[in-house]
């Protein structure tokens, strides 16, 4: 079966945050950038969506910079293509040019002088439509200055002129800011905070050298964040440069750096005569070219109760339409990893700085934030927490402050280990290192683009004490189940509660009990936390009617559990502080018996069987455990290879169980059951089949054909005969990379063809089309930019009925570079 014509579209992409400071940027083209892993994420906070990553990095993102940013937003012109800078923990710094609105992006080039260790902060000026200026600070105690000029057209090259290198000794630097000294026309300030607890200022031109000028001291801890203000026309002749910075001492302070009247013929610093309380917070002096400057501490702002990690002034507002005037508000936006950001103003009458917004003081699961963003406008704020979550505040009050959450993109923040599809393919279950267990499903009431549906994650049915590396779903009917595997040797069970099964509901636009079951007889509302993060006791709905909530019999105040968590159902997509508290499933059973940690899990079809394996490096351990869903006990336990087993499958007929194994091995097992569900199993092969360890298999779901991948870089083709062995029927041809992941989709039964999706080390893709287990032949290559930029670990496709001929289908992925993506595969 032949197919003319193969069109990948990427559906959605799930991906958390790096937990480092300078990760987040938020341009003047409304567009966010974040680092997850070693990939440059880009998101929409208007549609909620990651639109793509950019590939291109060897190791983890740790800052991005948007040029233009959004204070300058006067030197933005329409239609323009906008440029990211991001830094990795390699030293490598990477130029991207974005053309929003044709929604194309590019690699442009790489910074050719890489620090020796990671790049910690980025920061940049424009100096006008087609110049900026930009610096790089690294934990190898060195600050990098460019000039980068942009191309006249778009696609062209970018121009990059290296300046300047500074050295700042044993203690790095981890902020920087950039600014265009009033007073002398092209004349640059810039400033720097580290581990010395001091800001330094340097000054310099855009074709010069640059100068130390002064220190300033008052923070007692690291300097965590700075950022100028545009210049303020204070009076009649003064002009005078904001600069704040935000320590871990928890305190900001905003520096006033003021143009003083010239002194002819003199280089001895301007005082002022009188002695006044100015005179004890007056700074240093320093005179660049002919001007002299005065440096005062403005305003210090306590209030933050934990290190304050970021502050930012909020972006320039355009004044007049016609004359294109910009104003710069005087306010300030702090996040702190006392889970609030604050808004900061001056009095009116009094020029103090007062603190006049708050948000974010209820989030339970924020554990802090690492920074925060103005919006391109002003009226909405960002900040990325200690999970790699996103929390949004917008404005909708105009005028009048009235800050409300908004919904924004979600994921995991560490490798996501498996993912798998409901029953009924309603939704996207994954599992990951970062402790939790998601569910992403496309909400029906809100298309994104065109016919296509926004997808959100809508509930977190389990947060962990350990990392997780398995799950399965429950298959066959009743509700809506899974198994999931972590590094604590126990396998637990978990049930739909009745607040997602509604929830579900809303998001496919189906009344309760169209989904093929009834809830009526459905007692669990919800789940809550135990204290110690491992167990979830269920909340029954009496008791949430009695408006407590209780765990069976426990009581209220029990230390067992934190009576903080209200299931609720949802009717729109939720926001993270209601993910993170309020979605939790009840825990059923716990399967004990392995003695390592958990590595593979898989189900029969019939939902009827739990298959299950751990890590191992004997016979003894590395045997597959199999379970009896329902009373959940030890009907098997099956012994052939002699080290972990990495993926198990059953063939879609129940009558096989395939393993593959760090041995190099696969196993085949027949499985019997009978009326009185006794199971009998037997092992009747075990063929070493590749030369490296085999990381994945899957059944062809129309016969007893099934493929295996390797790290040898090749894929097998098998095919049980006679019910008693195992014949090779085909190899593909070498691939570029280790193959990490299979997945084995039926298209035509009477030709015996489908689809084999194979994933990769490198992160890429490749859809194979398969027939009568003769012929193979490669359908598409996904393009980089919609691939994983790392290990590939799950692949599997949707269930679809498939029209002969054209149609489409759903592959979900998930991989070590944080993300869970889901792609269309439309074929003709």
């Amino acid at each position: 079966m032949s197919f003319d014509h193969v069109e990948v579209e990427r559906l959605f992409i799930g991906a958390g945050c790096n937990r480092i400071v300078s990760n987040v940027s938020w341009g003047a083209c409304d567009l966010v950038a974040f680092g997850a892993q070693n990939s440059v994420v880009l998101f929409c906070p208007k549609l909620a969506q990651i639109q793509t990553t950019l590939p291109g990095h060897k190791s983890v993102v740790n800052c991005t910079f948007w040029l233009p940013s959004s204070r300058d937003a006067s030197k933005v012109q329409q239609n323009e293509e906008h440029f990211l800078l991001s830094g990795s923990a390699d030293g490598i710094i990477m130029v991207w040019g974005i053309l929003h609105k044709e929604k194309k992006w590019r690699h442009i080039v790489q910074v050719p002088q890489a620090h020796k260790k990671g790049v910690t902060c980025i920061t940049g000026i424009m100096i006008c439509h087609s110049v900026a200026i930009f610096a790089s600070t690294s934990s190898d105690g060195s600050i990098f200055i460019w000039e980068m000029t942009f191309p006249s057209s778009s696609g062209g090259d970018c121009k990059l002129s290296f300046m300047e290198t500074l050295s700042v000794g044993s203690k790095p630097m981890v902020a920087l800011s950039l600014a265009e000294l009033h007073g002398e026309m092209g004349r640059l300030i810039l400033a720097m905070g580290g581990l010395d607890n001091k800001v330094h200022l340097y000054c310099g031109e855009q074709s010069g050298k640059f100068i130390y000028t002064c220190e300033l001291n008052g923070h007692t801890d690291w300097i965590r964040s700075l950022d100028f203000s545009l210049p303020l026309v204070t009076g009649s002749d003064k002009d005078s440069l904001l600069l704040a910075s935000s320590s871990q001492d928890r305190s900001i302070r905003i520096w006033k750096i003021e143009l003083l009247p010239s002194v002819a013929n003199s280089e001895v610093p301007y005082r002022k005569e009188e002695i006044g309380l100015a005179s004890y917070i007056e700074g240093p002096s320093f005179i660049a070219g002919g001007s002299n400057y005065q440096v005062s501490l403005e305003s210090l702002l306590i209030g933050h109760e934990d290190w304050v990690y970021s502050v930012k002034w909020q972006p320039p507002i355009r004044e007049s339409q016609e004359q294109n005037k910009w104003h710069q508000p005087q306010s300030i936006l702090s996040a702190s990893m006392d889970k609030t950001m604050m808004i900061w103003r001056p009095e009116k009458t009094t020029g103090i700085w007062i603190n006049v917004v708050t948000v974010g003081e209820l989030s339970h699961c924020a554990l802090g934030f690492y920074g925060g963003h103005w919006g391109p406008g002003g009226d909405a704020i960002l900040a990325h927490g200690y999970g790699g979550s996103f929390h949004m505040w917008k404005n909708i009050g105009g005028n009048i402050e009235n800050w409300q959450p908004q919904v924004v993109p979600s994921g995991h923040s560490a490798a996501v280990t498996d993912i798998t599809w409901a029953r009924s393919g309603d939704y996207l279950l994954s599992v990951s290192h970062d402790q939790t267990t998601r569910i992403f499903a496309p909400w029906e009431n809100e298309p994104c683009c065109g016919d296509q549906f926004s997808w959100h994650e809508i509930a977190r049915p389990q947060v962990h004490g350990h990392d997780i590396n398995c799950v399965t779903i429950i298959q066959g009917k009743g509700y809506h189940r899974f198994v999931s595997g972590a590094d604590e040797k126990v396998a637990r069970v978990f049930e739909a509660p009745l607040s997602f099964l509604k929830t579900l509901c809303h998001a496919k636009l189906e009344k309760p009990g169209s989904l093929g079951d009834s809830f009526e007889d459905t007692q669990i509302l919800g789940a809550n936390m135990s204290a110690l993060g491992l167990s979830q006791k269920p909340i029954y709905v009496n008791a949430a009617n009695d408006g407590l909530n209780r765990t069976s019999l426990d009581a209220p105040d029990s230390l067992e559990t934190i009576p903080d968590a209200i299931p609720i159902v949802l009717t729109k997509p939720p926001l993270e502080e209601q993910l993170a508290w309020h979605t939790l499933w009840p825990e059923s059973h716990k399967l004990y018996g392995h003695g390592n940690e958990l590595f593979s899990l898989c189900c029969d079809h019939e939902g009827e069987l739990v298959a299950s394996s751990c890590k191992a490096q004997s016979a003894a351990v590395a045997e597959i455990w199999l379970w009896e869903v329902g009373s959940w006990r030890a009907v098997g336990r099956v012994q052939s290879h002699t080290l972990t087993v990495t993926q198990m499958e059953f063939s879609h007929d129940d009558r096989y169980l395939l393993a593959v194994s760090r041995d190099r091995q696969f196993s085949i097992f027949s499985i019997k059951k009978s009326e009185t569900k006794e199971v009998a199993y037997e092992l009747i092969a075990r063929h070493e089949a590749h030369k490296r360890i085999l990381w994945a298999c899957s059944w062809n779901p129309y016969s007893h054909e099934f493929a295996t991948g390797s790290r040898d870089k090749t894929v097998k083709i098998w095919a049980v005969e006679n019910e008693s062995s195992v014949k090779q029927l085909m190899v593909l041809p070498t691939f570029k990379s280790s193959v990490t992941a299979l997945s084995w989709v039926g298209l035509d039964r009477s030709r015996n063809s489908g689809f084999l999706a194979v994933g990769l080390e490198d992160g890429l893709i490749e859809v194979w089309t398969l027939s009568g287990g003769v012929s193979a032949l490669k359908v598409v290559r996904f393009d980089p930019l919609l691939c994983h930029v790392s290990t590939v670990h799950r692949l599997t496709w949707r269930k679809a009925e498939v029209d002969e001929g054209c149609g489409s289908i759903e592959l979900a992925s998930c991989g070590a570079d944080h993300s869970v993506r889901v792609f269309q595969v439309k074929f003709c």
